[in-house]
């Protein structure tokens, strides 16, 4: 476990206290210490399964039901897991009204589950913990879609529109970006005085362009993460080391 240098530290609060708008920007590293793996990273779940492209969860029942297989298989990590102290020090951030909007790749719903406001939380590759009907956009919740599915694989429709085609709330590979999300983050962004990226390899596109468009439009712009990124440069501030005690020394969150 790498810890973070305690002027690195003491200069992020500085930053916090000092800014007026700041825009946290949260990828899977936020959330591994929740016990939640990266899927990139060995031992996630793309090191397992090719990921099911969009196109053939839409032409194959049988992609179908293999997207529900994976999704139950990965819900043994994921409805566990609880919000740790990143999750915390964001929410503190964010109750205080220096935050005003969390945009995340993240699909746990832990920054919710924390406490932030579902309004405050924009979710760019959507939310694994409920379903939703690709025919009319019905909310479905996940229990009784599972519990039906572990007896014998029955495949879920919808109780709005009779559709089958229904998957979790997520954007899967090849499925456009949700674009009133999109719009959202973009306008939060250039409306910030400091962005900070947290947990995020910044490397998947285009959501990783937003740490350099808040840079480019004055932003300060700091980067928390265990390992270097491509971004690095472009930061005010690179604080490389565990993301739950960095913000939590630097916002004081147990």
């Amino acid at each position: 476990m790498a810890f973070a240098d305690k002027d690195d530290v003491r200069r992020l609060a500085d930053l916090l206290e000092a800014a007026e708008s700041v825009v946290i920007f949260t990828g899977a590293g936020i959330s591994t210490e929740s016990g939640i793996p990266d899927f990139r990273s060995p031992g996630g779940l793309w090191t397992k399964y090719k990921p099911i492209d969009f196109s053939d969860f839409m032409a194959s029942e049988e992609m179908r039901r293999e997207s529900w297989r994976r999704k139950f298989a990965m819900d043994r990590t994921m409805t566990t897991a609880e919000p740790n102290r990143g999750h915390r020090a964001v929410a503190r951030l964010v109750d205080t009204g220096k935050v005003s909007a969390v945009i995340t790749q993240n699909i746990d719903g832990l920054h919710q589950a924390s406490g932030i406001p579902d309004m405050q939380v924009i979710e760019l590759h959507g939310n694994a913990t409920y379903a939703k009907c690709l025919g009319c956009g019905l909310r479905h919740e996940l229990d009784p879609i599972k519990e039906a599915f572990l007896v014998d694989e029955a495949m879920p429709v919808c109780t709005g529109c009779g559709s089958e085609f229904m998957k979790t709330a997520t954007i899967s590979f090849g499925q456009s970006m949700p674009e009133a999300e999109m719009a959202r983050a973009q306008r939060e962004t250039l409306a910030c005085d400091l962005f900070i990226a947290i947990g995020s390899s910044l490397v998947v596109y285009p959501a990783a362009g937003f740490p350099v468009m808040a840079k480019q439009n004055g932003s300060g712009m700091v980067i928390l993460n265990r390992e270097p990124t491509d971004l690095d440069q472009y930061a005010d501030l690179v604080i490389n080391g565990e993301i739950g005690p960095t913000l939590g020394d630097a916002v004081a969150v147990n």
